[in-house]
């Protein structure tokens, strides 16, 4: 039942989604929806799940905590802003079949990606058994990351707001350890929602493939990778902070170790 009216939530956010975007002309909008989608799967969860009630708290509290701030992030961050260049480079592809392509290309396949990704959520609130050291391992993860997108967003902006960086590469703050703080933060919120989910046992542990979906975006598709391949153009000195600078795990700037 809770993957059943999970994947109709989602269907249905995202077909609503969609026809704003129609009207907005703008695909952007899905970018902000996206973590309000695993909110929305969180508490159709948490109010048809039969699993453990502390564990159920637990995994809708973190979840909305950290949807709810990387939404309003994006939401405040696109405000005014024209659409995303993936998007515009989408629309002149399609041309007036665009409209169409976007229903499946951009929000259908969010929308699964969705559904794969909480998994770990959507088990973890269905699966009644006692909190283990797993749930401790998670909430740790999950501190970890939320702490490195939340301070990393928060860098990132201010930087940007100052007119004296216009063009500059951002390396202060948690930048100086990895080029992109905010993908690891989700990364680990990710890895830190499955080993909670993982703690009701095999069912949870199947659920494995959401934290690697979720790490193959952040890492090789839609996240670092295509991310870089604008600012290497756009920004001058950024080979010379590639070659300082881990790429996503945190390390010290190699000019250091």
């Amino acid at each position: 039942m809770v993957f059943l009216l999970s994947a109709a939530g989602i269907v249905a956010l995202m077909f609503l989604v969609w026809l704003v975007s129609l009207r907005l002309e703008d695909a952007s909008i899905v970018d902000p929806v996206w973590p309000l989608g695993f909110v929305l799967v969180a508490w159709i969860s948490f109010l048809v799940g039969e699993g453990e009630p502390a564990r159920q708290w637990l995994l809708a509290i973190l979840v909305t905590v950290w949807g709810l701030r990387l939404s309003g992030y994006l939401f405040s961050r696109n405000l005014g802003e024209p659409e995303d260049y993936r998007y515009q480079a989408m629309r002149r592809k399609h041309g007036e079949r665009f409209p169409l392509v976007s229903l499946y290309t951009v929000f259908g396949l969010q929308g699964l990606l969705m559904f794969v990704v909480s998994l770990p959520v959507q088990v973890g609130m269905s699966v009644a058994a006692p909190l283990g050291i797993f749930d401790i391992l998670g909430v740790i993860a999950w501190v970890v990351g939320f702490f490195f997108e939340s301070v990393g967003d928060a860098q990132l902006a201010r930087f940007k707001a100052n007119p004296d960086n216009q063009g500059k590469v951002m390396d202060q703050g948690l930048w100086r350890y990895t080029r992109h703080p905010n993908y690891f933060g989700d990364f680990m919120v990710w890895w830190g929602h499955f080993f909670i989910g993982a703690s009701v046992g095999w069912e949870g542990w199947l659920t494995i493939v959401g934290p690697i979906v979720m790490s193959t975006l952040l890492m090789r598709i839609s996240g670092a990778k295509l991310l870089e391949k604008g600012l290497k153009k756009r920004r001058q000195g950024y080979e010379e902070y590639i070659a300082r600078t881990s790429g996503f795990f945190p390390r010290p700037p190699r000019s250091e170790l």
